[in-house]
């Protein structure tokens, strides 16, 4: 193994550079590896995603050209007992966020209590008046959903943000593992990894389980997408094809008969669970968007009679506003009566006037974020940033202080990645994948790490140079 990298909290090495009690097995077995045959594995690896298809569009890229998802094939490794932690922290958070989207569309108990301020949800297009005093199917608004963790230390993990809306990215997670089995397939009898390829079975049967009470039979369960120019086209087709769901775009579905329904070979079937990649503006030209050739028209009345389940339901991403982010620890306590098990980033909410002079001053040691911005656009890293783009920015912030958060620089755990010269540290996050249904909360074993391939980066999205690990959580 090589020197131990230098960084904060490295999750391979301890403090004196030997290898921590997870990655045990998985060092043991990497040392005995010839070094030439691993090069060839890893670039095996690239041809592999290659010819699989597993690419992303880049929104804004002048070339329009489909990139590849880098992969590195060191695993990301989480202890049971580390994982049984965080389990508890994200079953928590997801439960408040589902009480949160009910209150704040029927009564606002929140709101009146004085916990939560209402200037936060006025002229928020992410608040959706049409959802108000109307509750989905089962009472649950948020049926997938992606918390996604940082770590600062060993016993160290916190929410970075919340992906209540459309969370994407579950596809490289099953495809990263089937890689890695494919690849190695003696590792796995070396080190006992709790499995996640049942993902798609598990999310069949849940979205099934949400579906309308006057649904008869089996209900039918189909994926809406924008369609083949969608950044996330390629996990649309995966998911429906795994799950044995139809792919559809809007021009598939119509209104026939109080209920939405989609056109086979044998005419239009009725779907009893839409689950939609296509964002809350998007969905229907009657009641969003007249302009939109995305959706269905009608289809939102269908969903207030109680004819069709529509996940996640319209109006979550208020939810994934950072704004809102920021009064998680008050929303979790509010709504479960618990202290939050997982706690926040600290966070300067600009449109505050101190806190917008606090972050003004500090500038070049924060980062800023747009309050509905996501993938790492729209973002201020300020240690990484020129005085150039530190002034352009403070001018953003100065016309349009609610506009952002910011947050400190955090010390982001390292995990290695495989690189020519050896193993190298590289900053992760986590996005672990909850399904949510009448029948309770199920949270797949890892997620998806993203991994910041450049040096010394902290941006750790696709989008902007990020690649993917297999997240491995050991077993008992």
């Amino acid at each position: 193994m090589p020197q131990k990298p230098v960084a904060n909290f490295d999750e391979m090495f301890d403090a004196d550079g030997a290898v921590r009690p997870a990655y045990a097995n998985f060092c043991s077995w990497f040392d005995e590896q010839d070094p030439n045959w691993l090069r060839r594995k890893n670039a095996e690896a690239e041809r592999f995603f290659r010819r699989t298809g597993i690419t992303f569009n880049v929104y804004g890229d002048d070339a329009g050209e489909e990139r590849l998802i880098p992969f590195d094939m060191i695993p990301r490794i989480i202890t049971a007992a580390e994982w049984r932690k965080l389990t508890r922290g994200i079953e928590q958070r997801v439960r408040a966020l589902n009480a949160f989207l009910q209150d704040l569309y029927h009564r606002q108990e929140i709101v009146r209590s004085g916990r939560f301020p209402r200037r936060l949800l006025e002229h928020n297009e992410a608040f959706l008046p049409q959802m108000v005093g109307f509750t989905p199917p089962g009472g649950i608004y948020t049926h997938i959903v992606g918390i996604d963790l940082v770590r600062t230390g060993p016993e160290e993990f916190m929410v970075l943000e919340d992906n209540a809306r459309t969370p994407s990215g579950v596809s490289y997670m099953l495809e990263n593992r089937e890689t890695m089995m494919a690849m190695f397939p003696e590792l796995f009898t070396r080190v006992s990894v709790a499995p996640v390829q049942d993902y798609p079975r598990r999310l069949a049967r849940s979205l099934a389980a949400c579906a309308p009470s006057r649904t008869s039979g089996r209900p039918t369960v189909a994926v809406l997408t924008p369609g083949i120019y969608n950044s996330a086209y390629f996990e649309h087709a995966f998911l429906a094809d795994q799950m044995g769901a139809e792919l559809v775009e809007g021009s598939d579905l119509q209104v026939i008969d109080g209920r939405v329904a989609m056109r086979t070979t044998r005419g239009y079937q009725p779907v009893d669970v839409l689950y939609r990649r296509v964002d809350d503006e998007y969905l229907d030209p009657l009641t969003f968007n007249p302009n939109s050739v995305l959706g269905v028209p009608g289809i939102m009345d269908v969903y207030r009679s109680g004819g069709i389940t529509i996940a996640n339901a319209p109006g979550t991403g208020i939810a994934d506003d950072k704004a809102i982010y920021s009064f998680m620890p008050e929303i979790v306590e509010f709504y479960t009566g618990e202290k939050p098990i997982l706690q926040n980033v600290p966070t300067w909410r600009c449109a505050e006037p101190e806190a917008l002079k606090y972050v003004l001053d500090n500038l070049k040691d924060l980062v800023v974020k747009e309050v509905h911005g996501s993938g790492g656009y729209g973002m201020l890293i300020g240690p990484t940033s020129s005085k150039k783009e530190l002034e352009t920015f403070e001018k953003k912030l100065r016309a349009r202080p609610d506009n952002y958060i910011a947050q400190p620089t955090l010390a982001l755990s390292t995990s290695p990645i495989f690189t020519k010269a050896g193993l190298a540290p590289r900053h992760v996050d986590l996005r672990p994948f909850v399904l949510v249904s009448p029948n309770g909360i199920d949270i797949t074993p890892g997620g998806l790490t993203r991994v910041a391939l450049k040096k010394g980066s902290l941006v750790v999205n696709s989008s902007q140079g990020g690649g993917t690990k297999d997240s491995w959580v050991l077993e008992d």
